[in-house]
């Protein structure tokens, strides 16, 4: 039996199978090939022969290495506080009327549990928050200190849990709608009514979340030859779903099958992510100190959270900007042109960039020179197109193509790649070899660790996995 990379027998499936499989991909991050193989299962009937051997020359894939890959198979996903709150239950002896992977149904259970002894989920800290041997006299808590003490660490950590579960479902939705949109939203029965959409959508979402890899040629354009097969399918289908494929591809060609209410429903939406991103912006740029002439990564910097949260935010903004284009209100951009968000570069990756002789990237110069965009959506700066023409000029930079007053430019379409083992961003040769090289500490900035020095000084060969023939359910 062959799985993906989820664990789901992906061996022969009936459409109905793949298309549900397809449906949960897009909360997910499977490898592009693994998909592609989906797809085969819900389509193989339909295609012609051309189109049957392009895609099954991208689906036989899936099967080198057996399936095998060092690449995780999904973001994050935040852990809920059922444990936190099964060890408060059993301290207060009471039954949890609670939905533990919901914040504010932490918060509510703390507060209602904790009237037992005065604990306010507003104050948890433990020196300041607590009651004092006169003060649960007289609130009746009749319970030692050292129970009190217990039941009131419980609570703490309720009201803790719940917090870091929001960041991290905060993030986690961020993440998802700088790679797929609102895609995630979408349901079952809608994806399944258009086989040929919801076969576009996950394959071009899977594009869109493959890691960056360390290189100087930039990133691949996600709409490669593949993508490219399904999206003509889609135009030649006269009922195909174009709302559906408007949530994570709102590109101009999609927006102009919408109704003009379509369209100002997802004007709207994107307007709200990307105003509410670049509040999130606001308060990390605010706690930090990034080198904004250079945004190169200096000690102390949380690239990760930055670049995540500039990924979303210039996502909903390119998305608003083609909805304004579709809509015909770019008018509005001469009133406010909020500009885009630099993401944070590795120092190892710039000097790179130096010694190669293209330097920073342009665009670093036109952020540098423009109003931070959270100041111009609160309104307490103005950033006009025209404005944003002429710092563009100055630093040699097309301000339409590259993205600065509307929808960038698409780049060629690529051909399929498989997805590479990535270590720290660099491409290895297999799994099992990413695999060392990742536990070893190679490429992380880090001294290797001393248990595999030996092994790797002693040169292991570039190829330590013989590559299997791929996918064997395929012809």
């Amino acid at each position: 039996m062959l799985c993906d990379d989820r664990g789901m027998d992906m061996g022969v499936l009936e459409p109905d199978d793949a298309l549900a499989q397809l449906h949960a991909t897009l909360d997910a991050r499977l490898r592009p090939e693994s998909v592609a193989l989906l797809v085969w299962y819900v389509l193989k009937n339909d295609l012609g022969l051309i189109d049957r051997r392009r895609l099954g020359s991208v689906a036989r894939v899936a099967g080198r290495w057996n399936g095998l890959s060092s690449m995780a198979d999904d973001f994050e996903r935040p852990v809920g506080g059922a444990r936190q709150v099964a060890a408060t239950s059993r301290l207060f002896d009471i039954a949890a009327q609670v939905d533990p992977d919901v914040p504010a149904s932490l918060l509510s259970f703390a507060q209602s549990v904790g009237a037992a002894i005065r604990f306010d989920p507003q104050r948890p800290d433990f020196r300041t928050g607590r009651l004092n041997r006169r003060d649960r006299a007289s609130a009746g808590v009749d319970i030692s200190k050292r129970q009190y003490n217990r039941r009131f660490r419980a609570l703490q950590r309720v009201t803790a849990k719940a917090d870091v579960l929001g960041a991290q479902q905060r993030k986690r939705h961020l993440t998802m709608l700088a790679k797929a949109g609102f895609a995630g939203e979408l349901t079952l029965d809608r994806f399944r009514a258009d086989p040929n959409a919801a076969c576009f959508l996950a394959y071009y979402t899977a594009k869109r979340k493959l890691r960056r890899e360390f290189t100087l040629s930039g990133r691949e354009n996600p709409f490669d030859e593949i993508a490219e097969l399904l999206f003509a399918r889609c135009r030649r289908d006269p009922g195909t779903d174009w709302w559906m494929i408007a949530q994570a591809y709102p590109t101009r060609d999609v927006l102009e099958h919408l109704t003009d209410e379509q369209r100002g429903e997802l004007l709207g939406r994107w307007f709200a992510a990307m105003r509410s991103t670049a509040e999130v912006l606001e308060s990390v740029w605010a706690a930090s100190t990034f080198d904004r002439e250079r945004m190169i990564v200096r000690s102390g910097n949380d690239s990760s959270t930055w670049n995540l949260l500039c990924g979303a935010y210039n996502a909903a903004r390119a998305a608003w900007l083609s909805c304004l284009q579709a809509t015909g209100a770019t008018g509005l951009l001469e009133v406010a042109c909020p500009g885009k968000a630099m993401m944070l570069i590795a120092g190892d990756l710039a000097a790179m960039h130096f010694r190669s002789g293209s330097g920073l990237h342009p665009d670093t110069q036109v952020w540098a020179a423009l109003p931070l965009p959270w100041e111009v959506l609160a309104g307490r700066a103005t950033c006009t197109a025209a404005e944003v023409i002429d710092v563009c000029e100055i630093a040699g930079v097309d301000p339409e193509r590259s993205g600065w007053i509307g929808p960038k430019a698409a780049g060629d379409v690529g051909s399929f790649r498989p997805t590479p083992e990535l270590v720290h961003g660099v491409s290895v040769a297999d799994p099992i070899w990413a695999g060392m090289l990742r536990s070893a500490g190679v490429f992380s900035g880090k001294p290797i660790k001393a248990e595999y020095a030996q092994e790797l000084s002693a040169g292991v060969p570039a190829t330590v996995l013989t590559e299997s023939g791929g996918h064997p359910y395929l012809p």
